[in-house]
């Protein structure tokens, strides 16, 4: 039932694009394993080979503490809706934050919100697909508007502070990268 290939194909693209929800899974070689959703208009197909995501400020950074670490991710869409279906992106990444000369050119494909926190760049080694006989249909509603209300209560500042005391290690103490509050990402 399963299928692999080595790039995303067009219907791929098109699938990922309907889905408003999508899973982040990575590992250190040591430690917790680390699975999120993810949702809002945070990720773009760069191309087959290629995925952009940006990465919004939450209670933990532990993406970007396995990828110092152990660079290797997985992204997961799963059909919630119309005929079952289930894509995986296996690859590597690399994050680039506030701080960088990229995140311009990063941001020309995902506008960064108040509280993003990096973006990463996906490149695809390998693309999966199996039935999802087992997912169930549900509906979507809406976006959640609890993190910009808290990044818009908290402010540039107050989320800059905050990667420094919560996000700049990981669960397992494993460095992240976070941005020092103290500079100034323009």
């Amino acid at each position: 039932m399963a299928e692999a290939f080595d790039a995303l194909s067009d219907e791929h693209v098109r699938f990922i694009e309907r889905q408003p929800v999508f899973f982040v899974a990575t590992a250190a070689r040591d430690g917790r394993i680390n699975l999120s959703p993810k949702g809002m208009p945070s990720l773009a197909v760069v191309d087959a080979h290629t995925i952009l995501w940006l990465n919004l400020t939450g209670s933990g950074n532990e993406t970007a503490a396995h990828l110092l670490d152990t660079n290797r991710i997985t992204l997961m869409w799963c059909a919630f809706e119309g005929p079952p279906l289930i894509l995986r992106v296996y690859g590597r990444a690399r994050a680039t934050h506030p701080d960088e000369p990229e995140w311009a050119a990063c941001g020309e494909r995902i506008e960064p919100v108040l509280g993003a926190r990096q973006y990463f760049t996906v490149d695809i080694e390998r693309v999966q697909t199996s039935c999802g006989y087992a997912v169930p249909q549900m509906d979507y509603r809406s976006d959640r508007t609890a993190l910009t209300k808290w990044a818009e209560k908290k402010g540039e500042a107050g989320i800059r502070r905050y990667w420094s005391e919560k996000n700049a290690r990981s669960l397992d103490g494993l460095p992240t990268r976070a941005p020092d509050p103290a500079e100034d990402p323009s």
